[in-house]
């Protein structure tokens, strides 16, 4: 049957045709129209607008239902897909494509809300502008700050004139840019807790439905379940993450403590052994890699493997103080670490590492175990320098004592006890000045040892003899410590001693009359040989070495002359004999006083600018004398003055 002709006929029969067809509704509104233009009935015209009306509602009807199972499909196709995502950036670009797709809005995003109770746009769909994603949303302020107070959706057809919300101007601005009206909000809630909104967005004014607002409301519910699992999962898996760190830390830290535990027990058999200091700081390096230097409290390197910058003293001794009160090394610079060696007899030393890397926590252990294993070492030295004490000051006593025991039997009994008969030694005599004995007699026997040498007691006086090719060096030194030791001036005499410790007794004779002159000459607190004593230590000493006093004190004029035949010595003679004159010394010479001139000034380059002085002149005028008085005795008038003329 037509619809149209039966329209007038049957208006009841035709609708239900064109619905059993799935007529569009224009076609029903269509049959209407035909009906009144053909001038169909009044009755019959009613009928059929009732009709009509009764099947536009029942199309309706079918068509929400449809649009719903659609978004259900689309839901449960949407739930689905979140269930595979386990990244929240990813998820979430799910979410507002899907926001999209099922209410055909223009625009979709999704806001996070934040600790302090703001929130801001993490992810964005269809947005022509880079102003949106980051956007932070204010508390109290925009459409998204009520759904998250109220937990309920809200919508506008125009935001930018919507005066029901406070505006934020930062939002206002992507709303224009992006040339928004209409917009949708649901809450992202989540055990009763607001975590954030999902907004659908139309570039024309759009009135939402009740059925659109439900679809977007259940989306939002299902991917606000999405985020939290997401989060979860992702928690878990930093969680799992840190365990992993943590565990491969404890392994890294149980495999170095137990590195560090082999290392301190090779440390203690070192100690057991009789280890020195030098095998600790190679043990070190080849554990610790960088520079090692093994210091004590005067700054000298006791044992090392290169050399190390001097360090600032100031920031040294404060650094001693913070490692010994830490237990731990401390930092001088970046690459330079400090830890203090304290044997609790004698001053702290140092242990210093330069290294280009940072130590690691089990590395500051290794350093501060090296500084007190060497610390242990010095310790013991010490200790048993002190016990063999007796036997040193016995020893040295019988050098002293010429002829009281074989030399072979001496030779054997001073190896027995560290020293080295082959090398040369020089004999000290020290005079404490008022100090208390016991104390300088303690300090000597650490240094005696530490030195490789022997000490002995005579009288008010300290006798040491120590290994040496400079006697004054080494009286030098020695008085240096012990005045640092008692606060004040000790006076030392000193005398060399030929390798094979024969000439013991003797330099103690020569030094002792060095002491005796330095006191006699008010020269208290000073320490000296019989050759910084000039022509007086001549006189003190056994030998009476005049040629190393000669050359001593006219040595660089004596090498001039000879290497480049000229006069000067015989020139100081003149101008002496003259009475420091030097036209007399001309006349006498037979030569200009220019030239006198020209070689007074050579020797006072070759000498010094105070050789004129009283004291210099002396000595000078008695090098002269011996000089001239051995060259006549070996008829060789000119091998010390050049050539003549």
């Amino acid at each position: 049957m037509n619809p149209d002709a039966a329209s007038t006929d049957s208006p009841a029969l035709a609708v239900l045709e064109l619905l059993a067809q799935e007529a569009p509704p224009a076609r029903l509104e269509e049959l209407l129209r035909l009906a009144r233009h053909r001038g169909a009935p009044r009755e019959r015209l009613d009928e059929l607008e009732q009709a009509v009306r009764l099947a536009l509602d029942v199309h309706a009807s079918v068509e929400q239902r449809r649009r719903r199972e659609a978004g259900l499909m689309a839901l449960i196709d949407t739930s689905q897909a979140m269930a595979f995502r386990d990244d929240l950036d990813d998820l979430l670009n799910s979410v507002t494509s899907q926001a999209r797709r099922l209410l055909n809005f223009d625009m979709a995003w999704v806001s996070l809300s934040l600790p302090d109770g703001g929130s801001y746009v993490h992810t964005s769909k269809g947005e022509i502008t880079a102003s949106s994603v980051g956007l932070e949303l204010a508390t109290g302020l925009g459409l998204g700050e009520r759904v998250l107070r109220t937990q309920a959706p809200l919508w506008t057809p125009d935001y930018l004139t919507d005066d029901r919300f406070s505006h934020s101007p930062a939002i206002d601005e992507v709303v224009d840019s992006e040339g928004l009206h209409a917009i949708l909000a649901v809450p992202l809630t989540h055990d009763g807790t607001s975590i954030g909104a999902l907004y659908g967005a139309s570039r024309g004014r759009r009135h939402f439905s009740p059925d659109e607002i439900s679809l977007l409301s259940s989306l939002a519910v299902l991917a606000a379940s999405a985020i939290e699992e997401t989060r979860r999962l992702e928690r878990l898996r930093a969680g799992q993450a840190r365990a992993e760190e943590e565990r491969s830390v404890l392994a890294a830290r149980l495999h170095g403590l137990e590195q560090l535990t082999g290392i301190q027990a090779r440390l203690s058999a070192m100690v057991l052994t009789g280890g020195t200091p030098h095998d600790v700081v190679d043990l070190a390096r080849g554990e610790l890699g960088g520079v090692l230097s093994l210091r004590d409290a005067d700054g000298r390197t006791l044992a090392g493997t290169g050399d190390i910058p001097s360090a600032n003293p100031e920031h040294v001794v404060r650094a001693l103080a913070e490692s010994q009160a830490s237990e731990a090394p401390v930092a001088l610079t970046d690459t330079v670490w400090a830890t203090h060696v304290t044997t609790g007899v004698e001053a702290p030393g140092v242990l210093l590492m330069q290294r280009a890397t940072p130590l690691t926590e089990e590395e500051h252990r290794l350093l501060y175990a090296v500084g007190q294993t060497a610390a242990l070492m010095q310790l013991l030295a010490h200790n048993a320098g002190a016990a063999a004490g007796p036997a040193r000051d016995e020893c040295l006593d019988a050098l002293l004592t010429a002829g009281s025991q074989p030399p072979r039997r001496m030779t054997e009994r001073v190896r027995r006890l560290g020293v080295d008969p082959d090398r040369p030694h020089a004999v000290l005599v020290v005079r404490p000045e008022a100090a208390k004995q016991g104390e300088t007699a303690v300090w000597a026997s650490s240094y005696a040892y530490r030195h490789r040498g022997l000490k002995t007691v005579r009288g008010e006086c300290l006798v040491l003899l120590l290994p040496a090719d400079d006697p004054s060096a080494a009286a030098h030194a020695a008085a240096g410590e012990l005045s640092r030791v008692l606060g004040h001036p000790v006076t030392v005499g000193a005398a060399g001693v030929a390798p094979g410790l024969g000439s013991v007794a003797k330099a103690h004779q020569e030094a002792r009359r060095c002491l005796d002159a330095l006191v006699s000459l008010g020269a208290t607190g000073g320490a000296a040989s019989a050759r910084d004593l000039g022509f007086l230590g001549l006189l003190l000493s056994d030998d009476h070495d005049a040629d190393t006093f000669v050359d001593s004190v006219l040595g660089p004029v004596l090498d001039y002359d000879r290497r480049r035949s000229t006069d000067l010595v015989r020139t100081l003679e003149a101008y002496f004999t003259s009475g420091s004159s030097p036209t007399r010394a001309a006349a006498h010479l037979h030569v200009h006083a220019n030239t006198i001139a020209r070689r007074l000034q050579r020797i006072t380059e070759l000498l010094g600018p105070d050789w004129q002085q009283p004291s210099n002149a002396l000595e000078i005028q008695l090098a002269l004398r011996l000089l001239r008085t051995r060259d006549a005795v070996q008829h060789d008038p000119a091998s010390a003055y050049g050539r003549e003329g």
